[in-house]
């Protein structure tokens, strides 16, 4: 990675010092301000205006108590969070996680590569984060509804489709969305079908929204591929960390452009099935029956279960990490370019530590981060939002067609960028660049607001 020159160091040791403890979020804004450098030479009134001071501090952050009633009876308290970060495009726009994990620094760092990752989309969206510390695995339906009525009878006074539209996230899928929604409309009184997106088919949802970030982020490195040399998919032995929504529809994307997935994961273990993941098992499984990876050699006894495995140590020629930041350490990185892999896909958010980055960038593969290759869930989410806005509804066909075309354009915006700032093929140069300077240029534009 780039060496941040001395302005840009000072403003890093002041976000270290406003927001102790919040590793995740300091890794996220170094990583931009690494990049940045050349644009505040060309662009001296970014700095001038204070416009990077500006987006390292979120335009608000609402912390609240969530009260909820488990099935015996028990009052239950967890913490609920949205971070609005910066509206200088459009209405704060980022998904609800619930995890165990969550606190007010995994919400900022997810909220701050959302400004970026959404400016590079193009559409009329700014950047912002939330969720909760409240854990859905192994709870009722009634007591996930519980819950998703006491978060929403917070947060509803705090979005809207002008002002804040969440989406979902890891432990937030249509179920809770709906929930969710079914609360705000009671609280408010109105079909306001744009303030959630993520949302039923029956109810406002769009098409290929399920499958936008997989997909998404499978069209962005097949557009790497033919960067590298018109290349493509065809024949290629790919893994695919994760078993969850982004990691099912990368794996049918990468069978349909007619690659081979030969590896997922879950927290617990690795599967290994050399003849290609059978992707309707997954979804069996993942989806349907709510259960472990490890199942799937109950079903396809010629495939292995390494319990506790890493899977990058599998052999591939493409990886897409799609489960959870910092999964690929520097240690990892160097084993997937020694066992050939040319370029790399991040399906999560920041899936990669800096150690790992660097491998992939001095090694030369293709490296699409996150806030570039997996840009195409909130972007499905952006024609949510049209339709909604419209009363309409789109077909498969039509709204896939349109992530298609949103991806390539990130890609083409990302490639043209890092070349026009002297760093040919690096994708996080590009990436940081062309979403810094779409949400810089605004900010000027607004003033000091």
């Amino acid at each position: 990675m780039a060496k941040m020159d001395e302005k840009l160091e000072v403003v890093y040791q002041d976000v270290l010092k406003r927001n102790p403890g919040e590793v995740e979020f300091h890794q996220a804004v170094r990583e931009v301000l690494e990049s940045i450098g050349p644009v505040l030479v060309k662009y001296p009134e970014f700095r001038e205006r204070k416009i990077i001071e500006r987006i390292a501090e979120p335009e608000r952050q609402i912390i609240f108590r969530v009260p909820w009633q488990d099935d015996r009876g028990e009052v239950q308290i967890n913490r609920g969070f949205r971070v609005q970060y910066n509206s200088a495009l459009g209405p704060y726009k980022g998904g609800l996680r619930f995890h165990p994990s969550v606190y007010l620094g995994i919400v900022k760092f997810l909220g701050f590569e959302q400004i970026f990752k959404n400016a590079l989309t193009g559409l009329p969206i700014g950047g912002g984060k939330g969720g909760s510390d409240f854990d859905p695995k192994g709870k009722s339906d009634n007591e996930v509804m519980r819950f998703c009525q006491s978060f929403m009878t917070e947060l509803w006074r705090h979005i809207g489709d002008v002002t804040d539209v969440p989406a979902g996230d890891i432990g937030v899928g249509g179920r809770e969305i709906g929930y969710m929604f079914g609360q705000f409309k009671r609280l408010t009184a109105r079909y306001e079908a744009g303030v959630l997106t993520g949302k039923g088919l029956d109810y406002g949802g769009s098409l290929v929204r399920t499958e936008a970030t997989g997909y998404g982020a499978t069209f962005f490195v097949q557009e790497m591929l033919k960067a590298r040399g018109n290349d493509t998919f065809g024949g290629k032995v790919c893994t695919v960390s994760g078993s969850g929504n982004v990691a099912i529809y990368t794996i049918e994307k990468i069978h349909q452009l007619g690659g081979k997935v030969v590896a997922c994961s879950d927290s617990n273990g690795v599967i290994v099935d050399e003849k290609g993941i059978d992707l309707d098992l997954v979804k069996q499984l993942k989806e349907r029956e709510r259960r472990r990876i490890k199942d799937y050699v109950e079903y396809r006894t010629h495939a292995k279960y390494l319990h506790g495995g890493n899977i990058w140590e599998v052999p591939c020629q493409v990886a897409m990490p799609s489960a959870t930041q910092n999964e690929i350490n520097g240690k990892d990185a160097a084993m997937l370019v020694k066992n050939g892999c040319i370029a790399v896909g991040e399906g999560a958010n920041m899936p990669t530590t800096p150690e790992g980055i660097k491998v992939f960038l001095d090694a030369k593969i293709s490296y699409g981060p996150g806030k570039a290759a997996n840009a195409g869930g909130v972007a499905t989410s952006a024609l949510e939002m049209q339709q909604n806005a419209t009363r309409d509804s789109w077909t498969f066909e039509y709204t896939e067609k349109r992530l298609a075309h949103i991806m390539k354009n990130i890609h083409e915006a990302c490639f043209n960028t890092a070349e026009e700032f002297g760093a040919k093929g690096n994708y996080v140069v590009g990436a940081n660049i062309a979403g810094f300077m779409r949400v810089a240029s605004a900010m000027v534009s607004h003033g000091l607001v």
